[in-house]
Formats: C-alpha cells, structure tokens, sequence
C-alpha cells in the first residue's frame, strides 16, 4: 500500500508539473517525445544567427537578382523567386529535423550514404538520364524537380571521412587503413565529378579531406605530398583542356579578351567598384540586368557589393568568419573525435567554398562555377548547406 500511494502521488505531481509547464516535454508516464539532446551553447547560437543572417539576406538578394532572368523566362518577375522561397521552405526544414538527430545515427548510415551519392553522380554522366546545361552534365531529375548530385555528394563525403578516421580500430599511424582510403576516395569522386566537369566541386572536396585528414592527425608531409599530387593533375587538366586553359588566361589577364574569357571578370570587378562603400541601393544594381552572367547565382556576391556597397560585402565576410571561428570552436570541445571530424568537415566545406566564389568575384581565383553557400540562388545548394548546418548545430548542442 506504501509503495502504490508514493507510486500514485509521484505521477499526480508529474501531471501538475506539466499544467504548470505546458512547454514541458515531461510526459506522464516516461514515454513520448524527449528535447532535443544537449543544450543551447554560446557556439549554437553565433553559428544559428550567422547562417540565419546569411539565408535572409540570400533570399533578399534574390528577389532583387532574379528579376531579370524571371522576366526573360517568364512574365512573372517572381518565378525564381518563389523557387528560391519554396528550396529555402525544404531546407529550414531539414535544417530543423537535422538538429535534432543525434549526430551518432549517421556512422551507421555512412556507407549507404555513399554509396548512393557515387551512384546518383555517375548517373550524371549517362546521357539518356543526366540533364545538361551550358556544356556540363550536372543534373538528375524531371519536370519542375531537378537536383545536383554533387551537393549531396558533400554531405555524404563528410560523414563517410569523419566516421573512417573515427574508427577505433583506425590509427593515422597506419597510412593504409586511413590516409590510403581518404585519398582514393577523393580521387574516386573527383573523377566522376570531373566528367559532369565541375572543377569548382571537385577542389572543394579535396580541400576537405586534406582539412578533415590534418585535423585527424595525418602528417604534414603525407599531405604535402598529396597536394602536390593534386595540383599537378589540376595542371594536366587545364593545359589538356582548351576552355579551361582559356579561363584560367581570362582570369590572369582579362583585358587580354575583354570581351571574351575575360567579360565575366570584369564586369564583375566593374559592379563591386560601382558599389563604393555604401552602394547603390536595393534593387538599384545595374550588372544583374544581362551584364553580369550568372549574377543571381556564381556571382550573387557582386550584385551585393554594388548594391549594398562595401559595408554589404564586408558584413557577408564577416558572417563566414564567424561561422568558421564557431565551426571550430565546436570542433574542439566536441564530445568524441566523430563529432569533431564532423564539426571540421562541415565548417571547411562552407568556409572553402564561400572563399572560392568570393575570390573569383574579386578575381583573386579563376572562375570554377561554385555557389555561394546560404546566399546564391539554386535549390540543391540551399538545402544541402541547411541539411549540413543543421547537423554542425546538433554537435555544437553537445559540447563540452
């Protein structure tokens, strides 16, 4: 009788602690939905507020920059727009379950993960089933729904990696169970993403495994001797390949044909001067208007600068770099090396590809075809990113 009436009594203070706390997820009898793991951190909330900043300024951006090619295509001024809008709606979502996963689920899921995303980017390559566009063979899909494979090949890249060099059984001493297997891995991908072509996607993905591999331990002189590897089949293919060869003599002298290899840099530098340093004014650009190609998504970061001036472009820069210091901030206090190779995985792939596609805009590098994480328009790259902040997020909730 003793044992049932503090059995009893127990369960009516639980019910009246969760009418007193409606926002409580304490249920009743010890079942139903639990809070997400962890807790919200300093780190959390630099890195919600700088992606945050980062999507509503995109998408700003993008109903100013997509209004030109909306019209050209249409006779509504916001188709792309409302595509942008309906992407970003799907990765807040993924962004919003992501962070609530427990990182840890996706070792298990790793090697499927990558092995769908290999299969999904040679499909590119299929002629009958991939779908071209301005020379490259990038996309899967039909009708209205149409995808990148090589975005969902990044997320896929970054668990597969972090959960190999996070194996017990796995030493960096031993080169052949860890830097061995990264490297074919990243020449494997780069191959196929190579035949879409996508330079820009294929030195980001290397540019993270060296990143994950330093991070895990790898020696420097393994890595020396992998960049140098890599930078000399880089060579091969722009010298063996006459339109990279081109661009790459565009970028490192654009007047040289100013109308030609060189037209995009330069019209580029042209609407970053024209912004000065508080710009022309929202929707006041001139360069989205057919000027500038590409300019709502390679190129989004021009239109920022001429229209919100320097003061627009440095605030951008300053969310990445707060994004990177977080990224590795969470890094170091992550409870496990899982987590850690996750958090670094994640942080280098944002921070090399935002550094990419800036540089290109201020014609520091050649122009690889690369988004601007969180801001260019394009559905697959929006979500992805989201997909990948969201599981940064759920490490950085778990910190120690």
């Amino acid at each position: 009788m003793i044992v049932t009436e503090r059995t009893r009594a127990r369960r009516r203070d639980l019910v009246e602690a969760r009418a007193r706390h409606a926002s409580a997820r304490i249920p009743p009898d010890g079942r139903g939905p639990k809070p997400p793991i962890g807790r919200r951190t300093g780190l959390f909330l630099v890195l919600f507020l700088a992606s945050a900043s980062l999507v509503l300024l995109g998408l700003v951006m993008a109903l100013s920059a997509t209004a030109a090619p909306s019209l050209s295509g249409t006779d509504s001024a916001w188709s792309l727009f409302k595509s942008q809008a309906t992407w970003l709606g799907v990765g807040v979502l993924a962004l919003l379950v992501l962070l609530r996963i427990d990182y840890h689920h996706w070792k298990r899921l790793a090697p499927v993960g990558l092995g769908v995303s290999v299969l999904l980017l040679a499909l590119t390559a299929v002629p009958s089933i991939g779908l071209s566009a301005n020379g490259a063979r990038r996309w899967l899909g039909a009708g209205p729904v149409v995808f990148q494979p090589s975005e969902v090949a990044k997320i896929a890249f970054v668990v597969f990696v972090a959960d190999l060099l996070s194996r017990p059984d796995r030493h960096m001493e031993d080169t052949r169970a860890t830097l061995a297997p990264v490297l074919m891995l990243t020449g494997g991908m780069a191959g196929l993403l190579m035949l879409q072509p996508h330079l820009g996607t294929t030195l980001l993905i290397a540019g993270v495994a060296l990143t994950m591999l330093y991070f895990a331990g790898a020696r420097l002189i393994h890595l020396a001797a992998a960049t140098v590897a890599g930078a000399g089949l880089t060579a091969m293919l722009v010298a063996y390949s006459p339109w990279r060869r081109d661009r790459l003599l565009g970028f490192l002298d654009p007047w040289a044909d100013p109308y030609g290899n060189g037209y995009q840099t330069l019209k580029s530098l042209h609407a970053m001067a024209s912004g000065g340093v508080d710009g022309l004014g929202l929707g006041a650009g001139r360069a989205k208007w057919g000027f500038l190609p590409y300019a709502h998504t390679d190129f989004i970061f021009a239109v920022i600068g001429e229209e919100l001036g320097m003061i627009g472009a440095l605030f951008v820069v300053t969310l990445f770099a707060a994004i990177a210091a977080a990224g590795l901030g969470v890094a170091l206090r992550a409870p496990d090396r899982f987590g850690m190779l996750l958090a670094v995985g994640v942080t280098a792939w944002i921070l090399l590809q935002a550094a990419l596609n800036m540089g290109a805009v201020l014609a520091i590098f050649p122009v690889v075809g690369i988004t601007l994480p969180l801001l260019s328009f394009g559905g697959t790259s929006l979500v992805a990113t989201l997909a990948a902040m969201g599981v940064l997020l759920n490490v950085a909730r778990q910190i120690r």
